[in-house]
C-alpha cells in the first residue's frame, strides 16, 4: 500500500475518533520525524487513553515487525496509555487489538488477517464505547429461554394475511 494511502487512513482514523468525542493527535511522520518510535495516533476521552499503531491493507494480511510492536508497548506504558493496533481493510471498518492478542509468527513478527479482524477484533463502535460486542455463544447462553413471538400477535397477523381480518381491525387489537 502506498504511503499516501496509509497517511489518508491515519487521518481518517483521527477524524473518526475526534467525531466520537476523543481528544486525538496524529504523530507527524510517525517514526520517521524523530529517532524515537512514536505511535501513529494518540487518543483519549478523559477515561481511556490509547497509543495506536494504525495499519491498512486492501485484502492481504497486515504484518507488523516485533520491534514496531515492542516500541508501541514501551511508549504506551511510559505515557500511561493502552497500546492498540488499529487495522483497516478495504470496504471494512476499523478493528482494534491489544498487541498480546495478535498472531505471533515464527519469524518474530505479528500478523492480522482480514477474517481475524472481523471475527476477533474490537470494532470501532465498541472501541469508542458506543456499543458492546455480543457473541452468538453469549446469546445462546441463556439456555434458550426466549419464548419467541407472542402467540396472540402471530394469530392476528395470520388472520390479516389470510384475509379474515382487515388491517385496521388488527391494529386496534394489537394496541
Amino acid at each position: 500500500m502506498s504511503q499516501a494511502k496509509g497517511d489518508r487512513r491515519e487521518r481518517e482514523l483521527v477524524n473518526r475518533l475526534d467525531e466520537a468525542g476523543f481528544a486525538v493527535m496524529r504523530a507527524p511522520a510517525s517514526g520517521s520525524a524523530t529517532e524515537r518510535e512514536l505511535p501513529d495516533v494518540l487518543a483519549g476521552d478523559g477515561d481511556r487513553f490509547y497509543a495506536i499503531e494504525a495499519k491498512s491493507s486492501a485484502d492481504k494480511p497486515i504484518y507488523l515487525s516485533g520491534e514496531e510492536v515492542e516500541a508501541l508497548i514501551y511508549f504506551a506504558r511510559n505515557f500511561g496509555a493502552k497500546p492498540r493496533i488499529g487495522v483497516r481493510f478495504d470496504r471494512e471498518d476499523w478493528y482494534f487489538f491489544h498487541p498480546g492478542d495478535l498472531h505471533h509468527t515464527d519469524g518474530g513478527n505479528y500478523r492480522v488477517k482480514k477474517e481475524t479482524a472481523i471475527a476477533d477484533g474490537t470494532d470501532f463502535a465498541e472501541f469508542v464505547g458506543e456499543s458492546e460486542k455480543v457473541t452468538l455463544d453469549q446469546v445462546g447462553a441463556d439456555g434458550g429461554s426466549d419464548p419467541g413471538p407472542d402467540p396472540e400477535i402471530v394469530r392476528v397477523l395470520n388472520a390479516v394475511e389470510q384475509g379474515v381480518m382487515d388491517v385496521e381491525e388488527a391494529a386496534e387489537l394489537l394496541e
